[in-house]
């Protein structure tokens, strides 16, 4: 969610525009940026060509549907020069990963990403339909809303089958740490959490280049959100967590490949910006919580705008992450109202 310009002057923007969709543009040294529609308020995001020896690995798809493909057409067609190796997918989000099966078929190469990722992918898309959305309401229940149908309808305006084509039969795993070759260079892997479930980021010693995924964004805050019935019952420590990883594994000095946003100089500045940022909204829940309050009640305290319908869902789940995150550090406790809704209320 936007976390306002905040601290952006601890940041430096070498590329003061993006590439126009539907072109690339070098961006370092055998690597490129291009750039999709999304028909959402967040409405783009970055993908990435390597050099992958006489051809190009892509980092990325962008979502499934006609303009996207146009668009990937023509850069194949036009922007390239050579063959596409292989597709690298952070993770399973439908911007990231939604076109992974029609390029993988239509270009017969291997999709990359990590077991996590695959299986959250291959869940969402092979669950009984509406099965989500029955978790959702069940889930909205607990959290307060009164008209579940209704949060549920605004909160989830599209499904995830509607946004990613089926995907292949199989993939080859990227694990932490693992280190890859493309172009002649290495890449590690560096696996982030809480954002989703096995996020791949992918650190180039060689160029002190970072290609983060939405694992570490330049003006808005990742989404960290906790869904109904997740492994992860504390994504926001998840997190944070993985900042703290990132900045040991990645020097300060980095250049940072962001998948929202311009890339940006400024890494470890960034991440504590972000710790800082998540640090005082848990300091606005647990002062709201001095009378016990529903998750419902909440999402108006952190969010204090008008949300839109693709919005919404994300405000609730992040509002109940940071809910979460409060009862872990022993500074919320968590009760059951008669009714079965979760109150919060400070220790």
């Amino acid at each position: 969610m936007n976390d306002g310009d905040g601290g952006l002057t601890a940041l430096t923007f070498p590329e003061p525009e993006p590439p126009p969709a539907g072109s690339c543009r070098d961006i370092a040294p055998g690597v490129r940026w291009l750039r999709m529609p999304l028909p959402f308020a967040l409405n783009h995001i970055n993908l990435w060509l390597v050099e992958d020896g006489a051809g190009w690995a892509i980092i990325d798809t962008g979502i499934a549907n006609d303009t996207i493909k146009s668009l990937w057409e023509h850069i194949l067609a036009h922007a390239l020069g050579g063959p596409v190796t292989r597709l690298i997918v952070t993770h399973y989000h439908p911007d990231h990963i939604g076109l992974a099966g029609w390029l993988t078929e239509r270009l017969g190469i291997e999709l990359w990403t990590t077991p996590g990722e695959w299986d959250h992918a291959h869940r969402a898309l092979g669950g009984p339909l509406g099965g989500f959305r029955d978790e959702l309401a069940a889930f909205y229940r607990r959290v307060g809303f009164g008209d579940v149908d209704e949060t549920v309808k605004v909160g989830r305006p599209t499904s995830y089958r509607s946004l990613v084509s089926a995907l292949p039969d199989g993939y080859r795993a990227l694990t932490d740490g693992m280190e890859l070759e493309l172009g002649g260079r290495r890449w590690r892997v560096i696996i982030g959490r809480g954002h989703a479930p096995e996020h791949a980021c992918l650190y180039c010693p060689a160029l002190d280049l970072l290609i983060a995924g939405d694992q570490v964004l330049p003006k808005i805050s990742p989404n960290v959100s906790l869904w109904p019935d997740a492994a992860d019952q504390d994504p926001l420590g998840s997190f944070l967590a993985s900042l703290d990883k990132i900045e040991r594994a990645v020097p300060s000095s980095a250049f940072v490949l962001p998948s929202h946003n311009l890339p940006f100089y400024g890494l470890h500045a960034r991440t504590q910006q972000l710790r800082a940022l998540h640090a005082e909204r848990i300091d606005e829940v647990v002062e709201a919580c001095a009378t016990p309050r529903t998750g419902a009640e909440m999402v108006p305290v952190l969010f204090r705008r008008t949300l839109d319908r693709h919005q919404l869902g994300f405000a609730i789940g992040e509002t109940m992450a940071h809910l979460a995150h409060a009862v872990a550090l022993g500074r919320l406790r968590r009760r059951e109202r008669s009714d079965g809704v979760w109150l919060f209320e400070r220790v």
